[in-house]
């Protein structure tokens, strides 16, 4: 019995690959949507394309990834699910869900499992985890890949995955993390438009962000009068679109809604929002996507850059970081040195390039140097180069 077992399961083995095969060179010849109806295991999904009226853009010339849950995966939603979805009157919410298991392009699973996650038409993003041999997108198991066809590829899911059908507001507000935020932007005047269909970037301060500003700003920015102020701050945390972690680190810089740009960078490996830490990042929201900070970020923090303050504040450190250094208090003048380039390099690329990027190296170093009398010269030497740069400007 053994041997017959296990002959069966080779033998299952190989018409199994021999079915994949014949599939895969057939659908190299057929557009997506052909492909999976001649599969016969997408019914439903060929039903829903049908109703929502995307079989004709799953025809056209892509490139298109299609991650195609079977209909064994539609029977796992909760009963009248499918049929509900299928009515007229639900075309627009059906209509984003099929979106969302749509890539442009065409991603191989060589591809997918170098990515923590993919955009989709949806506009919203799925996660992308390889573990164990297993590729999951979102909680989706993938149990084929790479059906080549005329206009695309698709992998086959055993789950329907759905995209967030709650809005920035609502998001923020079952976080329970997010009140003081939340009632900001309703006495501002601003959660209409963050309801809105976007789609927008929002960074996010916590309650306790909230709490670290001085005593008793909440409570007058919260005044009626301080209206436009309040309206000012919020504006100044929200960017148009929906950007993600990656793009946002790539871009260095987002121009937000009050009309000022905040600064987005990687400091000793810690990604920050101007000086707000990003404590977690890429929440999907049905009309954008949520970044979550540690600080209120204000618009003032958006400075002009001048030469000639830029190189009055380096003379006043350096005055100051001889007399300390001269005292024998070393450490001392490295933090004053610290602290002036840490306030220059908020200028971002306001700044000329040259410059900026020698102060960072020069902070890097200084960072792991033990020795606080080479930390101080090491400083002192990329402040002077600055000084130096900026005489002409």
């Amino acid at each position: 019995m053994k041997r017959f077992s296990k002959n069966s399961a080779a033998l299952a083995t190989l018409l199994a690959f021999m079915f994949s095969s014949t599939l895969t060179q057939a659908a190299e010849k057929k557009d997506i949507v052909d492909t999976a109806v001649s599969a016969g295991s997408f019914k439903t999904l060929g039903a829903a394309l049908g109703a929502a009226d995307l079989v004709g853009a799953l025809k056209g010339e892509g490139p298109f990834t299609v991650l195609a849950p079977t209909d064994a995966a539609f029977k796992k939603l909760p009963a009248g699910t499918v049929e509900t979805l299928l009515k007229p009157e639900n075309k627009d919410k059906l209509i984003a869900i099929l979106s969302y298991h749509v890539i442009p392009g065409k991603v191989a699973s060589k591809d997918v499992v170098k990515l923590k996650g993919v955009k989709t038409l949806n506009g919203q993003r799925v996660d992308i985890q390889a573990k164990g041999g297993k590729v999951k997108v979102d909680g989706a198991t993938v149990e084929a890949v790479d059906i080549n066809c005329a206009n695309g590829i698709i992998h086959v899911i055993d789950s329907v995955i759905l995209p967030s059908d709650k809005n920035i507001v609502v998001t923020a507000a079952e976080a329970e993390t997010f009140k003081t935020l939340i009632a900001a932007a309703k006495e501002a005047g601003l959660a209409g438009a963050l309801t809105s269909k976007g789609p927008l970037t929002v960074f996010a301060p916590t309650d306790d962000a909230f709490s670290k500003l001085p005593e008793g700003t909440v409570a007058s920015l919260l005044k009626p009068e301080n209206k436009d102020k309040l309206a000012a701050i919020l504006k100044y945390h929200v960017v148009l679109g929906r950007v993600y972690s990656e793009d946002a680190l790539a871009a260095g810089k987002a121009k937000t809604l009050q009309g000022g740009s905040v600064r987005i960078t990687i400091q000793d490996g810690v990604a920050k929002v101007n000086k707000a830490k990003l404590l977690a990042t890429d929440i999907d929201a049905s009309n954008g996507v949520i970044h979550v900070i540690d600080t209120v970020i204000m618009p003032s923090d958006d400075k002009k850059f001048s030469a000639t303050d830029a190189r009055h504040k380096i003379k006043q450190a350096v005055v100051n970081g001889v007399q300390l250094y001269n005292s024998g208090h070393h450490s001392a003048c490295a933090k004053v040195y610290m602290k002036t380039m840490s306030e220059m390099l908020d200028y971002g690329d306001q700044m000329p390039k040259s410059v900026r990027n020698r102060l960072e190296h020069a902070m890097t170093n200084a960072k792991h140097e033990s020795c606080p009398t080479q930390q101080a010269w090491t400083l002192r030497h990329a402040l002077d180069h600055a000084y130096s740069s900026m005489s002409n400007l």
